[in-house]
């Protein structure tokens, strides 16, 4: 599909956001899984628990790739707050899955960890300019690439809410599918 010619519609990008807690990372799970019959790259990420106590975040991807992305016993200099963030390890697992061919796009999430790797944020900014639908969760707040993301005219912006986030997945899949 040729996005430049007016006569043809855009494939969509979308941006999800809400507080921190709120589901995002669960309504792209959820959206995952009604995009039957659709091929989709991306990854989401996990808290890492121990004695319900959180550790860390892990990574994983719609293809089945797993690793950390940050930890309170990493050592980086690339932090957020209590954690340390692995960009290599994040690099070699989100590059190559924004690189694979997919039919949709899922991001979970642009954040402050994710954004410390200029590689993603270019690669992203790449992903974006391209005829496949892009759903990603992104941070209620931040600057940098964070805000840039959130000021682009070919983005449609929606909140998370506790009222609204159980019907998100399937208002999202139905947008993505038309």
């Amino acid at each position: 599909m040729n996005n430049t010619r007016p006569d043809v519609p855009r494939s969509p990008v979308i941006l999800l956001t809400g507080r921190p807690g709120i589901g995002k990372t669960t309504v792209i799970r959820r959206l995952a899984g009604l995009l039957t019959g659709r091929t989709i790259a991306g990854f989401y990420s996990e808290e890492i628990r121990a004695a319900g106590r959180r550790l860390g975040f892990g990574l994983s991807t719609f293809s089945g790739v797993t690793g950390v992305l940050a930890h309170v016993k990493m050592r980086s200099p690339h932090r957020v707050g209590r954690y340390g963030v692995d960009c290599g390890a994040f690099e070699r697992i989100a590059l190559a899955e924004l690189a694979r061919p997919a039919d949709v796009l899922l991001i979970d999430e642009i954040g402050k960890m994710e954004c410390f790797s200029a590689r993603f944020v270019e690669a992203l900014r790449k992903s974006l300019g391209q005829s496949r639908p892009v759903v990603a969760t992104v941070a209620l707040s931040g600057s940098g690439f964070i805000a840039e993301v959130k000021r682009r005219p070919d983005v449609e912006l929606w909140q998370a809410t506790v009222q609204n986030r159980d019907a998100l997945p399937a208002r999202l899949a139905e947008r993505i599918l038309r």
